[in-house]
């Protein structure tokens, strides 16, 4: 039977915890912030949402940028700022080799270049009908390395691209990776978890062989080269890399330098 001594000990702590979740609570935070955090758009799409006026906090209008509310407060987007967002478009891409993911490097194109009306994929089953406004702030969720190939989001839509290199992710990509040198059980485990990069120990993984000389790599961290760098450590050269899965979407039959867009309904 627990002392008095050691009640009276769990009943203060107790106390103390509620008192620092209180406090969290009661703390006012930057309204994009909040907006970011609770999926409703970017914080750079929520200042521009609240210099036209489309948040409301409580009902109240919101107008000045930099505003602070409780975490408790209620945050509505108008019916403007919605219809916006149903309007922005999430394209798939396949990748080819040689093309860099964000900003052009010299000699090389950016992969943003290959979304033409052209190079659709007529097996593309989405509505919708391609418009160059569907190139205006669309950027790339995430990175595929200049020799690497497969699947590559772009997005106007910052809830998608939080959702998929935000801090908080929890999406997973999938690659098969095809590689040359002798692997270890003991190293094969090291992929699976044990390694660090950047002096920061690595998130687990799912690493299996595919077939005799590929790899199959499920990440949920995106490292700059993570792959090859982790093939290094044990003693591998990779010499093919393809993305074929982002959470719940497939590359599918896409052929590598066509495009689709991320059809309604469907999910990451």
């Amino acid at each position: 039977m627990p002392s008095s001594g050691n009640m009276r000990t769990d009943a203060i702590t107790f106390f103390i915890q509620n008192i620092i979740v209180l406090n969290e609570f009661m703390e006012k935070v930057r309204l994009s912030k909040l907006m970011s955090q609770q999926g409703l758009c970017s914080r750079r799409e929520a200042d521009g949402y609240i210099e036209r006026g489309w948040v409301f906090v409580d009902g109240e209008r919101i107008t000045e940028l930099g505003t602070k509310i409780y975490p408790a407060q209620k945050i509505k987007l108008n019916n403007t700022a919605q219809a916006q967002q149903q309007g922005q478009v999430t394209i798939l891409l396949n990748k080819p080799i040689g093309y860099v993911s964000g900003q052009p490097e010299p000699g090389y194109q950016p992969a943003i270049s290959l979304i033409r009306r052209e190079s659709r994929f007529r097996g593309d089953q989405a509505e919708q009908h391609f418009s160059p406004l569907h190139l205006k702030g669309l950027a790339p969720a995430g990175r595929l390395d200049i020799d690497s190939s497969g699947l590559l989001v772009f997005t106007q839509d910052g809830r998608i691209a939080r959702q998929l290199i935000g801090a908080e992710s929890r999406v997973d990509k999938e690659y098969l990776v095809r590689v040359q040198g002798m692997l270890s059980k003991h190293a094969l485990g090291l992929l699976n978890h044990g390694l660090s990069l950047d002096g920061e120990e690595l998130k687990h993984a799912e690493v299996s062989w595919q077939n005799q000389d590929q790899l199959r790599f499920i990440l949920r961290e995106g490292k700059k080269r993570q792959i090859r760098r982790m093939c290094e450590l044990v003693g591998l050269k990779v010499t093919g890399l393809k993305r074929i899965r982002i959470g719940k979407v497939k590359l599918g039959d896409l052929p590598a330098g066509e495009w689709r867009y991320l059809r309604h309904g469907e999910v990451f």
